[in-house]
């Protein structure tokens, strides 16, 4: 039986380790939050696409444990490292990579595959994990050990493509590390695609998002300057999606967040700009426009409670949805916090639903309140920025006094969209 140890036990590595001990590994997690790993071990799950039933038939078969140890890594055949990488101050931040590298590394074998599924810029797995990898290891790669990065792919909270069923790109620094690499996925996934070099996958994990990224910030532009033409967007997003090819549908929005579409674009604009000198253009455009969203539906905000003789220095605002996706809870990067600190600041009295939200997350002076036809009514305007299923949407349109929904959800005469 083969051991496998998953670093970062997050919204990316728990589903990994649970899909493994499915498929006959030994699994440890490895954990930095001692928090998590109580959690972990009391088989109790934080992470949505992981339920505590999931995790508690891990748990019984004796293949799964949670740890913040690395010496729990020890002896290890294959190490699959999710940990975040984020930007600080418009640089990557590989500070999580380099200490999970440190850590594995005197607990590399001959033999063992290290895979990096974490997002970052083309080059990080060969010219920068593996230097540390291999100067605490005292091995090399290729040919002491595996090496390789495979980007991640999950979609919090989809149920139709989870883990298992969606096509995972693989990658290896040479044709042994990729048959590594490969048979490992193939156990755990239904397909796996092969290609030619780490830096292939890397770029192509940027690709993916970039192209989001960009187009969401088409359409959100789009819907700028069809308000100001009084041109109905919706309606003609709707009539260009008949078509059946060369049109991908996106929809305009509050802005983007996550973890993953406004950061990971950026990565890839630094190493443009870092190895070549030039400005990628239409990543840097898509960030004006997308980061500039929040602020947009403030100054709409304002602008329509103006038409109602309304001031919203004092006005009462209720937002449904904090969180950055649909029936999720995280919202850290979410732009619907950044409306709520933008409204803060001018002085409206901000109520917010989100029976998803991790409360530690909600800005300062934020109430938190129920969708319930009193607070509803109640509120001067209703502001929807994240349309959970579980909202009830008619009931908004009716009690509502006005509604601004930047989620094509409501209609009616009191209602107002993005």
């Amino acid at each position: 039986m083969e051991k496998l140890v998953v670093v970062g036990q997050g919204y990316v590595g728990l589903p990994l380790a649970v899909r493994a001990v499915h498929a006959g590994f030994d699994v440890v997690g490895i954990e930095v939050d001692e928090w998590r790993v109580k959690r972990l071990n009391a088989a109790q799950s934080y992470v949505e696409d992981v339920g505590d039933d999931a995790l508690a038939a891990a748990h019984a078969t004796g293949r799964y444990r949670a740890s913040a140890d690395y010496a729990d890594a020890e002896g290890f055949d294959v190490c699959v490292i999710t940990v975040p990488t984020p930007l600080t101050d418009g640089v990557p931040d590989l500070s999580h990579i380099a200490a999970s590298g440190r850590s594995l590394a005197p607990r590399l074998r001959p033999g063992a595959t290290v895979v990096l599924e974490s997002t970052t810029y083309p080059g990080t797995t060969e010219e920068y994990l593996r230097p540390i990898l291999e100067e605490g290891s005292g091995l090399r790669a290729p040919g002491d050990f595996h090496l390789g990065y495979s980007p991640e792919r999950i979609d919090p909270g989809n149920a139709r493509w989870r883990l298992e069923n969606t096509p995972k790109v693989v990658s290896g620094l040479d044709d042994a590390a990729l048959a590594r690499v490969r048979a490992f996925y193939e156990a755990v996934v239904e397909r796996v695609v092969p290609v030619s070099s780490p830096q292939v996958a890397e770029l192509c994990k940027l690709l993916e998002n970039t192209f989001r990224h960009v187009n969401i910030a088409l359409v959100n532009e789009l819907s700028i300057f069809a308000g100001q033409l009084g041109i109905d967007v919706w309606e003609a997003i709707d009539a260009a999606s008949t078509k059946p090819f060369g049109y991908m549908r996106f929809t305009p929005g509050p802005g983007v967040g996550g973890h993953c579409l406004p950061i990971d674009p950026s990565y890839l604009s630094w190493k443009v700009k870092r190895s070549l000198g030039h400005n990628f253009r239409f990543v840097e455009l898509a960030n004006d426009v997308n980061d500039h969203m929040p602020a947009h539906v403030v100054d709409r905000l304002v602008l329509a409670l103006n038409d109602r003789r309304k001031a919203l220095n004092g006005s009462r605002v209720l937002l449904l949805g904090l969180s950055y996706k649909k029936n999720t809870g995280d919202c850290r990067e979410s732009p619907a916090i950044e409306v709520a600190r933008h409204l803060r600041k001018l002085g409206a009295d901000v109520h917010a639903a989100d029976p998803h939200v991790d409360l530690a997350l909600v800005p300062e002076g934020v109430a938190i309140a129920e969708a319930s036809p009193w607070e509803i009514a109640a509120a001067d305007a209703v502001v929807v920025l994240t349309d959970h299923d579980c909202f009830d949407y008619a009931l908004v349109q009716r009690e509502s006094a006005f509604v601004f929904d930047t989620r094509n959800r409501c209609r009616g005469p009191n209602v107002e969209r993005i």
